[in-house]
């Protein structure tokens, strides 16, 4: 399994998961009230991201199942934080959408 599908995958959910940390933490600061959507979701993708990168770097039995539920949540938050004009969401975004596809990538791989 680990091939450059599987290298790009765990880079990517890394990746991903620091934008989604920086980019909750700026919206806390910014504009917690309305921003909260983006906060909740960059939580819960950054979260999924690591345990992602971790299972798949264990081979473990339920990565495939996880690489799928991390590519519908970070396709989930690219949406959110591109529908702001911030650059920390648009930087969050791009990585989401980068991890999205390389997880489907792996999963088709």
């Amino acid at each position: 399994m680990r091939d450059q599908n599987f290298e790009q995958c765990v880079q990517a959910c890394y990746e991903c998961a620091v934008a989604c940390d920086v980019c909750a933490s700026d919206c806390l600061r910014e504009n917690p009230a309305h921003m909260r959507r983006c906060i909740a979701l960059c939580t819960d993708c950054g979260a999924v991201c690591r345990l992602c990168a971790a299972m798949l770097a264990r081979d473990g039995e339920f990565a495939n199942a996880l690489c799928t539920l991390c590519a519908l949540i970070c396709d989930a938050c690219a949406r959110e934080c591109s529908s702001h004009e911030a650059e920390h969401c648009q930087v969050c975004a791009g990585a989401c959408l980068s991890c999205t596809l390389a997880c489907r990538d792996m999963l088709e791989a």
